[in-house]
């Protein structure tokens, strides 16, 4: 959704005696869901500049406060999980489950391996019917721009070891360890996107100035989530070839060199905004996803070769998202400021 940018102009008025008074922005004043007589919180920048934000809503519960959740029992595998990963990506540091059944010796390791699996969490209480996790991450050491650069070397890891099947030279190491670390810095990455998203001068201090950055960084890390999965299958699918395969998959070690390459640039470009560099970034995946598709149908893989078409397969996603990645690049590119590029006639 586009916002007409408002005045960011205001006039200083007199308000009592002593007091003078600044008028709010009529739509961000809307989009906060603002009323005369709500109360606002402000923080001072070392400058001196202000950030305001709508105060919390009387009654909320407490940042300390867990996040509760009770059942009769939970007898289903993962779902605990599941609900442990999602308090965890929404901002909740502590989560306590309760049950009127005892919890079963299955699902207390469950639960011990979902802490494991969380960067910063551990299970602090344990009883028959209740367990207490809590996260002792402190939000404002992570930014979101380390935090992607550490997902572009996981996703070059994935691509090594694809290329290291492929080629034969070497031997391949850790997909499954690799796929645990991906998990836990997406966990990680939505979490500060969760919480960048409540309070503002968080979002500054993790590398997002401005609000409206948190969407572009929303689809940053969706992109590099899909690109976790795609290229996990992309190298568990190279170490199943077969030996006599893997000597006609030649032109997959090329295009694995060229989705590394195009993932620096992207990443590179989304780090540094320069239209130059994004322009450059969006035509090269373009070329990447041509390329792909040329070579599989040149190799008939999807009829001849099933094992060589799923990799084909995941590897055109990929540059779907870099496609993603590269438009993100350009629209950073041109918000943040008026460089011009002269375009060669094709």
């Amino acid at each position: 959704m586009v916002h007409a940018a408002p005045n960011r102009e205001r006039r200083v008025l007199k308000a009592g005696h002593s007091s003078i008074a600044v008028t709010l922005p009529k739509p961000w004043a809307e989009a906060m869901n603002l009323r005369p007589g709500d109360i606002v919180v402000f923080d001072q920048n070392d400058d001196g500049a202000l950030y305001l934000k709508p105060a919390p809503a009387p009654g909320s519960a407490a940042a300390s406060s867990p996040y509760l959740v009770q059942a009769p029992c939970f007898d289903v595998p993962g779902v605990l999980t599941r609900l442990v990963v999602s308090a965890y990506r929404v901002g909740h540091d502590s989560i306590e489950i309760r049950t009127d059944a005892p919890l079963s010796a299955d699902r207390l390791e469950e639960l011990q391996a979902a802490s494991r699996g969380l960067l910063g969490v551990s299970v602090v209480a344990q009883d028959p019917n209740r367990v207490v996790l809590q996260n002792f991450v402190d939000p404002s050491k992570y930014a979101l721009p380390q935090l992607v650069q550490r997902m572009k070397m996981i996703l070059i890891a994935f691509l090594d070891e694809a290329e290291t099947s492929v080629v034969g030279t070497g031997r391949a190491r850790r997909p499954a360890s690799l796929r645990e670390e991906t998990d836990k810095v997406l966990a990680l990455l939505v979490r500060q996107l969760f919480l960048a998203s409540r309070d503002w001068s968080l979002a500054r201090r993790i590398g997002s100035p401005d609000p409206r950055q948190l969407i572009e960084w929303r689809v940053v890390v969706h992109s590099l989530e899909e690109l976790g999965e795609l290229l996990a299958r992309v190298a568990e699918e190279t170490r199943a070839l077969p030996r006599g395969a893997k000597g006609t998959a030649g032109p997959i070690g090329h295009l694995l060199g060229e989705v590394r390459t195009n993932l620096k640039t992207a990443i590179e470009a989304i780090m540094r905004p320069s239209l130059a560099a994004a322009c450059e970034a969006y035509g090269e995946t373009l070329r990447l996803r041509g390329e792909i598709l040329e070579e599989a149908r040149r190799k008939r893989v999807g009829a001849l070769r099933p094992a060589l078409g799923t990799i084909f397969l995941a590897l055109e996603r990929s540059s779907d998202c870099l496609t993603a990645l590269a438009e993100v690049a350009m629209d950073r590119a041109v918000a943040v400021g008026a460089e011009t590029i002269l375009v060669g006639a094709a």
